[in-house]
């Protein structure tokens, strides 16, 4: 799915029937994100929003998540929200 895109380092305590017996409390580096993570919803909306702003939308100066294509006689807009972010 698309929360699988994102790139911040997130780091998370050895689950449960995983435990290194030798190092009980060491940390885990997620090498990609995972569902039910809080980051998950963030992460994929600045992956698409840096995409769409690669392509010439911009974000509207009155709603933080439209965002508006304009060019010659085409206009397009996009109304985008992610849940939990």
């Amino acid at each position: 799915t698309a929360f699988f895109h994102g790139h911040e380092e997130v780091y998370m305590k050895q689950p449960q029937g995983f435990i290194d017996e030798a190092h009980p409390y060491h940390v885990c580096k997620l090498r990609k994100t995972i569902y039910r993570l809080k980051q998950a919803p963030r992460e994929w909306f600045q992956t698409l929003t840096n995409f769409l702003q690669s392509l010439g939308f911009i974000f509207s100066k009155s709603d933080p998540s439209l965002l508006l294509y304009n060019q010659q006689d085409n206009e397009l807009y996009i109304l985008l929200y992610v849940d939990d972010m």
